[in-house]
Order: structure tokens, then sequence, then C-alpha cells
């Protein structure tokens, strides 16, 4: 786990990709690149939301990437091009402060996260020059984490190109923290499983400290990803760090009751650590303490014995402030429920029975419920997506990422995987102009895939 990232050295003209790539990025800066940094995308299979209130989650990086090329200079510049032409070239001095609107989440800025992320952590006063150009294969908005991705690919060339070094676990740590400078508080799994991803197994991902466990998925499962078609920008809308938000206040509010000093708490994993209780015993504490009607700040307030001032302050964040409402008890309830879903997960992958596969998908189709109806962060398309996928032949479908648009994942026995997709594709995609032409790269099966790395010519 205290590895650095591989530095593969590789003939590059044997990869149709990244000659590609350096046939862009010659033609655009008229040199070559010197190096190039790859970061994968990642499906959750199951744990969704509960990064970020402290608790395991179990994705695999998928086999789409963000791939960048890189030269290195001294023109005191670092210059950013992407070979999709609907994200524009953009400039910024080294040696000026590394600016990040929050307001206005393009592209770039993300990039800029990880640039940012890797000069305060060595201090550096002047970063060198860079010429960078990114290319994608992961759908954006898609729920797929196109944008950690990206955060987790500059973080990497930033690293190479100043002469750094850091572990695969540092360079994830580094990358969930400096994301934050785009707005969005999650929790560090996306940026994990980027880093820490290896080829073939899915992987468990611990918190505090940051460790990935492998979990071996039972022979004879696919998983097969599906894009709704509604784009969800994180950055771009307060629904995520709502629930953010929410869930710190539920762990204040569940602290509070059992006389717990509140203003120490801010994750639900916290809570269920300092009173040494199951996730069953948990979830009836939410039972007994909270109510399943919405909260208003009012009420917050007169329960946690502090004043309007201190709840915008020190609980809300900067796209949430004219928050009036918030139900606790159905976030509190999801999380709880979704933690103990992910330890039963990797449970039965461990324990290899005959009947894994049922019981998987059985999991999954709970989590999708919860994530629909407590944590409602599903959508109509999705909704109607998963319900496609089980009666197309899925074991387990269910929303994967933030939600509110993007992709499910279907677990679909390998005999069934052709006449599944070709359902799915028939039943969701075909009857609508706009998604059949957007069907190739929203429809694929997916194996867990390999980490973050840098290639060298050699």
């Amino acid at each position: 786990m205290a590895t650095p990232p591989p530095r593969i050295k590789t003939a590059i003209r044997a990869n149709a990709r990244l000659t590609n790539l350096k046939t862009a990025f010659e033609a655009k800066y008229g040199e070559s690149p010197v190096f190039f940094a790859c970061a994968p995308g990642r499906v959750n299979l199951i744990g969704e939301h509960i990064d970020y209130c402290g608790y395991s989650v179990l994705p695999m990086a998928i086999e789409q990437s963000i791939v960048a090329a890189v030269s290195v200079n001294s023109s005191g510049t670092i210059r950013l091009a992407n070979t999709n032409p609907q994200f524009k070239d953009y400039k910024v001095s080294c040696s000026e402060d590394i600016a990040i609107d929050r307001d206005n989440p393009k592209w770039h800025y993300y990039f800029l996260c990880g640039v940012k992320g890797i000069q305060e952590t060595f201090e550096m006063d002047r970063l060198v020059g860079m010429s960078c150009l990114v290319e994608g294969t992961i759908p954006p908005s898609s729920g797929l984490s196109s944008s950690s991705a990206l955060v987790c690919c500059s973080g990497l060339v930033t690293m190479e190109a100043n002469k750094k070094s850091l572990s695969k676990v540092a360079l994830a740590e580094i990358c969930a923290k400096c994301e934050r400078y785009i707005g969005t508080e999650g929790g560090g799994m996306d940026q994990s499983i980027s880093f820490l991803a290896e080829e073939g197994t899915a992987k468990l991902i611990e918190f505090q400290p940051l460790r990935a466990t492998d979990v071996k998925l039972p022979d004879g499962a696919v998983f097969v990803i599906s894009n709704c078609c509604v784009e969800m920008n994180k950055a771009a809308s307060s629904h995520f760090n709502i629930r953010v938000v929410e869930c710190r206040v539920a762990t204040k509010m569940l602290a509070k009751a059992r006389g717990l000093e509140s203003s120490m708490f801010l994750k639900l994993a916290q809570v269920q650590t300092e009173l040494k209780a199951s996730l069953e015993e948990m979830l009836a504490l939410v039972d007994e303490v909270l109510h399943p009607e919405p909260y208003s700040r009012e009420e917050i307030c007169k329960v946690l014995g502090i004043t309007s001032e201190q709840f915008s302050t020190d609980l809300l964040s900067a796209n949430t402030q004219n928050l009036m409402h918030f139900k606790l008890y159905q976030r509190a309830k999801h999380v709880y429920s979704e933690a103990a879903r992910v330890q039963r997960f990797k449970s039965v992958c461990d324990s290899g029975a005959g009947d894994s596969i049922q019981l998987l998908g059985e999991l999954m189709n709970q989590s999708h419920a919860s994530c629909r109806d407590l944590y409602e962060c599903s959508c109509p398309e999705l909704d109607q997506l998963v319900d496609i996928c089980l009666k197309s032949g899925a074991v387990g479908s269910r929303l994967t990422g933030a939600g509110w648009g993007g992709c499910a994942v279907s677990m679909v026995s390998s005999e069934k995987v052709e006449s599944f997709l070709k359902a799915v594709r028939d039943a969701y995609y075909l009857c609508d102009p706009r998604r059949a032409a957007m069907e190739k790269q929203s429809l694929f099966v997916s194996k867990p895939g390999g980490g973050a790395a840098l290639f060298i010519e050699e």
C-alpha cells in the first residue's frame, strides 16, 4: 500500500490509444510528450453515499479512463487542452495562486484541483511549466467518476512533472481532499479505487486509515453498466452536498440523544464507534430518536442548543445555506442499512457459496430501493432503467455513483449476457433517438480494471 503508482516502460507505438494521443499532442504543441498518466473511472458495486459518513464501500475500477500526455518545460505556464472540442483550452501561470471557481465548474478546474493539491502538499512556491493534452473514455456526468479520475490523473501528472514521489495511498488522500476545492464534499471512494485498484478484483475500501482489501467476485457473475442518459454534475448542483449536510446533522442529533458531546462528531460511523453498537442497534436508535417528518432549522438548533448563526457556519456548506428542511431519519436509515449491506456483500463473496450470485443480486436490489426511497438520489429514468434491467434477466440492478442521473450497474449470469444486452438495448435505448445515438458508449460489460499508472516511452 505504501508503493507509488507503477511507472510502466512501454513502446508507445504498440498502444493505439497512446499513439493517437501522442500524434494529437504533437499537432497541438509542436513537440512530443515525455510521459503519459492514466487514471481509471470506477463503478461502485454497493455502498452508495456512505464513504463520507465513514463507512466502507465496495467499488471496482473500470476499463474506461482519463489519460494525459505531458511535456515539461521552463515556460512558467501550465497549458491544458482536451481532445474533446467541447472542453476549451486553458492556461495558467505557475507563479500565480491557482484559483478554482466553484460556482462555475468547468473541466479544467478539476485538473487544477490536482495541481493545487500536489503544490500544497510539497509547499512549492513555483511549479514546473507543463503542456498537457487530456483524453477521456469515461462518459462525463454519468456516475462513473470521470471528474475524480481527472483530479487523480492531474495529481499524478503534477507529481511526476515536478520530480516528486508519493505512495498510492497518499495520492488518493490528497486527491480526495483537493477535489473539495470544486465544492463537492465527497468521502474519498472515487480517488481511492482510482489509485488502489488491481486488475481482476473488486476492492473493499475502508477509511481512517485508508486501506483496500481484495474482494473476489463470484465466477459466472458479469457486471454490466448502463447509462440512463441523464447527466448529473455534482459540483453544479446542491443535491449531493444537501445529503452530506443532512447526515452531518443526523450524526449530531443521535450523539446528543445518547449524551455524547455532539460538537465532537461529524460522521455517522463515529457515533456507532463511540457507542460500541452494531449497525442493527444503530438502526434501532434512528427509529427511537429521529422522526420521519422533515426537521426545521429551529427544531435542530433547539435540540442541539446552538444558534441559527452557528448552524449556518458550522453545519452548512456554501451551496446549502438556503436549506430550510432536513430529512434526518431517512438519510441515517439509508446509511446504516447500506453499511450493513456492504458487510454482507463482502462476506457472501468471501464464502464462495453456491447461491452467491442470487444473494448478491438481492443486496443490490435492496440498495437501489434504499437509494430511491430513503436517500432520494435516483430519478425516473434510472428507476425505469433498473426495472428494465431486472426484467431483461439481471439478478440485481442498482444506481451507481451519486445518482440523480448517470448509470445503473447490473449483475448478470455469464450465460445470459448477450440476451440481456439485446433486451436492454431494445427496451431502453433504441426506442428513443437521443438514447439510441449514445447507446454504444452507454451500455457495456466491464471487468475489474487496474489503477492509475504512468507510461514512459521505452
